[in-house]
């Protein structure tokens, strides 16, 4: 008995220790933002050895390490292009097309300087809302490709989408187009590896993002490749919210209709995308890496006068640019803000810049989903939005089956959709990627339709919200607790 009670003794003075060197590196070492520390001390301390277990699982910190590296870089001339660009606009002597955009240089320059975002002025952009759209336009475009398909998506089901997908790539494989599809492993923990296979005997070739390296347990879980790419040929470009799945389409009632929005680009932007995957890619892969190729960067003449720039973030990167883009596109708002997302758990910066604007005036709109895909966030989210609504914000509440898009639309004159949402985990933890466009006739598109989606919205008021049951109000404030990490 007393051997017993000494052994537990000491195991509980072991995982005592632990958490306070756990505690320890959390505060001296790896300097995270302050809620987040508090939320993991809570952990830590409230259940120590669960809370132990679950640092290990999902606290690791990737800031300090170089994940992507591609060795034939500079073959591209980035480097050369983008010092050209940022002393441009040093020196004012940048040949911007359009004059409107000038008004955003500042912005511009940032995602330089920190993301080597490229600004191209060729594009041509293609709106998607309705997956159906969205696949046909991308089967389209994969049936003509004569060169390369390079895929990657966070989810990628084995559902009747996937299947169709998958069997199409194998035919153009079998035709000699080199195809390559990367999915993340947690996105997709659901989706049978079998169906790649005959992907694979046709030349193709499937990677995982972050695969598990033990049964069961994945140290690397909380970093997960939330990007949705697609390039064709080079020459044609897919970014945004819609991954591979039957309810993209709107053919599973647990959501109903699946309101997203997409991109697909045309001009020198895919090259920018083209990179993004590559760097992807080769991270993924032990076996079959990408060596520069004049294929995959080819030449193309002027088809557009859209002006954009395409960012990425990451638990990685040094900053965290897409909220940074996100912020300055808010602070330099002079008549309205909308916003669409699934999910709204920001971090105090930019709580702050949409209350400071609204209360200055400018026409804040969000709309969010009225259902929930995930618990602990959606209610997370409705304790924040009370912020906004206080502050003399718009909350819409989308009705006509699940908003996934990922759109902020500032003055009718710059917008941003790409794959990151406003929350903590798109900005420390997922790896992102988001169009950055300075184009009047597409952000008004672009507002046009959040008009068009307001009819099929319910506007949710102060007086609504501060009448919310108790039972509600408790589970925002245990949400709202744990939303730095979650």
């Amino acid at each position: 008995m007393n051997e017993n009670i000494n052994l537990l003794s000491i195991l509980l003075s072991i995982v005592f220790i632990l958490n306070i060197l756990v505690a320890i590196i959390l505060i001296f070492m790896e300097r995270r933002d302050a809620s987040a520390t508090w939320a993991w001390l809570l952990i830590l301390f409230f259940v120590p050895l669960a809370g132990f277990l679950l640092y290990l699982i999902f606290g690791q910190n990737l800031s300090r390490k170089r994940l992507f590296v591609w060795k034939d870089l500079h073959k591209i001339g980035i480097e050369h292009l983008i010092h050209t660009q940022i002393q441009a606009i040093k020196d004012n002597t940048f040949p911007f097309q359009n004059p409107d955009t000038k008004k955003h240089q500042s912005l511009i320059y940032m995602h330089l300087i920190n993301n080597d975002a490229v600004l191209t002025q060729d594009n041509r952009v293609n709106l998607f809302t309705d997956g159906k759209d969205k696949f046909r336009s991308l089967f389209r475009d994969i049936e003509s490709a004569k060169d390369h398909i390079h895929l990657q998506y966070y989810i990628f089901r084995n559902d009747n989408l996937g299947k169709r997908l998958i069997r199409t790539l194998t035919r153009k494989a079998m035709e000699g187009v080199e195809v390559r599809v990367l999915f993340d492993d947690l996105g997709s923990r659901k989706t049978s590896k079998k169906p790649f296979r005959q992907l694979i005997e046709a030349g193709g070739h499937v990677e995982e993002f972050f695969p598990s390296s033990f049964p069961f347990i994945n140290p690397r879980l909380n970093y997960r490749n939330h990007r949705k790419l697609g390039i064709i040929d080079g020459k044609i470009g897919y970014v945004g919210g819609f991954n591979v799945g039957d309810e993209y389409l709107g053919l599973k009632s647990q959501f109903g209709y699946w309101r997203d929005t997409h991109l697909r680009i045309i001009g020198t932007a895919v090259h920018a995308l083209q990179t993004r995957f590559i760097l992807d890619w080769n991270q993924a892969t032990t076996r079959h890496p990408i060596a520069y190729s004049d294929r995959y960067f080819p030449v193309t003449p002027p088809v557009g006068e859209v002006t954009m720039q395409i960012v990425t973030s990451g638990p990685d990167s040094e900053w965290e640019q897409i909220k940074n883009g996100y912020i300055k596109m808010i602070t330099s708002a002079k008549k309205s803000i909308y916003i669409q997302t699934p999910y709204f758990v920001p971090d105090a910066s930019l709580l702050d810049a949409l209350r400071i604007a609204s209360l200055s005036g400018v026409d804040v709109r969000m709309m969010i989903p009225n259902k929930p895909d995930h618990m602990f966030v959606y209610w997370a989210t409705y304790s924040y939005i009370g912020e906004l609504l206080k502050a003399g914000a718009k909350i819409y509440l989308y009705e006509n089956g699940f908003i996934h898009a990922k759109t902020i639309i500032v003055d009718d004159e710059i917008s941003s959709v790409g794959t990151a949402n406003i929350d903590v985990r798109s900005f420390r933890l997922n790896f992102e990627v988001n169009a950055f466009m300075y184009h009047q006739p597409t952000t008004r598109q672009l507002s046009a339709i959040f008009q068009s989606d307001l009819g099929q919205s319910r506007e949710l008021t102060m007086e609504e919200y501060e009448q919310r049951p108790l039972k509600i109000r408790f589970k925002e404030s245990v949400s709202r607790l744990l939303s730095p990490i979650l």
